[in-house]
Order: C-alpha cells, then sequence, then structure tokens
C-alpha cells in the first residue's frame, strides 16, 4: 500500500513539515553520531537530521521499497557525503547494534507499529538515548478504509499532551514531554523521551 502512494508522497507537505518539526525539536541536545529513522517513507527525517543536528550518521529503515528508492533519488541533493544508510525492511528489529544509537526518530508512523517498536528502540538507545516520535490526536485522524486496518491496536491515539507523554512513560522512557502541532488543519503530538 505504502509502494502505491510513493509516487506523490512528497506532493503534499504535511509530512515534510512534520518531520522537520519533529527533529528540530531536539536540536538543543549534543550531536548525535547514530540517528536511527524508522518508517521514513521518502526520507524527510533522515535529512533533517543531518541539516539540523549535524548527525554524522544515519540509517533509515522503511518497509516500501518505493519509498527507499525516492529517499535515494533526493539523497543526491540532500547527503551528497552518503552519511545516510537505505534499508528497506520490517522496522522491528532495527538494523543496529544494541545501545549504540543516540536518537530515535519516528515520524507519522508509530500508530502502525506499535508497543513493539518502543521496546526495540529500548534496545538500540544508548543509555540517556533521545526518543523523538510523532503520534496523531484521537477524534482528528481518518485514515483510509485500507490504512486504518493497519493501525497497532495496541496504542491508544492520545487525546491530551499529557496522553501522548504516557505512551513513552509507559513503554519504560523517562523525561517525556509531548506538544500539539497543527499542521493544514490536521493535529499530532509531537512526543521527546529518554531511554
Amino acid at each position: 500500500m505504502f509502494d502505491e502512494i510513493a509516487a506523490g508522497y512528497d506532493d503534499n507537505l504535511y509530512h515534510q513539515v512534520v518531520a522537520e518539526k519533529l527533529v528540530t525539536g531536539v536540536a538543543d541536545a549534543p550531536q548525535p553520531g547514530l540517528v536511527l529513522d524508522v518508517a521514513t517513507g521518502t526520507g524527510a527525517a533522515a535529512f533533517a537530521a543531518l541539516q539540523h543536528l549535524g548527525a554524522r550518521e544515519v540509517v533509515a529503515i522503511d518497509l516500501s521499497a518505493r519509498m527507499i528508492e525516492r529517499a535515494k533519488a533526493k539523497a543526491v541533493v540532500q547527503d551528497p557525503s552518503g552519511k545516510i544508510t537505505w534499508h528497506v525492511g520490517p522496522a522491528v528489529p532495527a538494523p543496529v547494534p544494541a545501545l549504540g544509537t543516540d536518537l530515535v526518530v519516528c515520524s507519522s508512523s508509530l500508530h502502525f507499529l506499535g508497543v513493539e517498536a518502543l521496546k526495540d528502540w529500548l534496545r538500540v538507545l544508548r543509555p540517556s538515548g533521545r526518543l523523538a516520535f510523532s503520534i496523531p490526536l484521537a477524534g482528528t485522524f481518518a485514515p483510509s478504509p485500507g490504512f486504518a486496518s493497519l493501525v497497532a491496536a495496541d496504542i491508544p491515539l492520545p487525546a491530551s499532551a499529557e496522553e501522548a507523554a504516557a505512551i513513552a512513560l509507559n513503554a519504560g522512557y523517562t523525561d517525556a514531554v509531548a506538544h500539539k502541532l497543527e499542521v493544514s488543519s490536521k493535529a499530532v503530538f509531537l512526543v521527546y523521551a529518554s531511554s
């Protein structure tokens, strides 16, 4: 299904804006060595990690081969030094070593991945590593029937910033905070936490 929408994915700037805002929300943290971008799509968060955080290395993964093809085409301009490694495959387990990641980013996809992904990110994050994810606001998220069937049942969509932060806290993270972001009449929460 994601392969089918890859060609026009960047036409709507919504995902680009959410990814940029999500990544810039950790710009005050120390420069990350390794960033893991889960469900990268066409690479918006991966490219933002290079541009805004000065990441030394990014591992970006997506289940959709066509999304990764689009990301690689954009990387010719946005990552000419080749700091991003692109992977096609499932998000869990992440293709990085245990305790070796400084920052995990997941823009616009945790609601498809579920609690299993949150647990796996604890495995790969260094002590005091950072997590940044976005999640749609309950009541405003209206996916098509095909996408609705892919939404994970084990993470209820939050109705408040407190509920959004609790997703991270309940999974074993600390220092969780959430902020509401409105983009193109859609609302999401940007959630930040530590391992």
